[in-house]
């Protein structure tokens, strides 16, 4: 029976990839985040990041963020967004500000995936600061206090991961609570 339940795990270790198997579902506004959905297959569900999901559709990078990745992406909640300017987003919803909005959003995202764990080995490496390359071409800073951590943008806007490793199949997902920036 032992050896049985063993070959079970080791057949489902297998067909679904160990690191499916190890990571955990996560809650993200009131839906569960699974590792082996996407980006967007999981982002859509999520309460909180509606204006987030609104966005990427009107800047035509739904299939991006459902391709194979692997991505880093900070994601802002709706509170978020509700900390710019009155009418920010409504004006970056416009057509004729798809460049803007899709620079603005792809800001918000690294090429490759980086948990935590692994920033904050960034940061260490740094001497208490990593630099992030977007996928905009601009920069991130990240940083700690305590064991929290801070993204800073190149306007000198900070944003705190609010949930950390929320894995996705194609990447992670840190929720900030600050819309980043680029200098332009």
């Amino acid at each position: 029976m032992k050896a049985r339940k063993i070959l079970s795990v080791a057949f489902f270790a297998l067909v679904f990839g160990v690191n499916s198997f190890a990571q955990k579902t996560v809650m993200v506004g009131g839906a569960p985040m699974y590792p082996t959905k996407n980006i967007i297959e999981n982002a859509v569900n999520s309460k909180d990041h509606t204006t987030l999901v609104a966005a990427v559709k009107a800047a035509g990078l739904v299939e991006t963020l459902q391709g194979k990745g692997p991505f880093t992406v900070f994601a802002p909640t709706n509170a978020a967004f509700d900390k710019l300017p009155k009418g920010t987003v409504e004006t970056l919803l416009k057509p004729e500000n798809l460049k803007m909005l899709q620079n603005i959003l792809t800001y918000h995202v690294v090429a490759g995936k980086m948990n935590a764990s692994d920033i904050a080995k960034a940061i260490k490496a740094g001497n208490g600061k990593a630099i992030l390359k977007t996928v905009s071409g601009g920069t991130l800073t990240a940083w700690m206090k305590g064991k929290k951590l801070y993204i800073t943008d190149e306007k000198g806007g900070m944003s705190e991961v609010t949930i950390a490793d929320v894995n996705q199949s194609n990447g992670v997902i840190h929720v900030v609570d600050t819309v980043l920036l680029p200098k332009s």
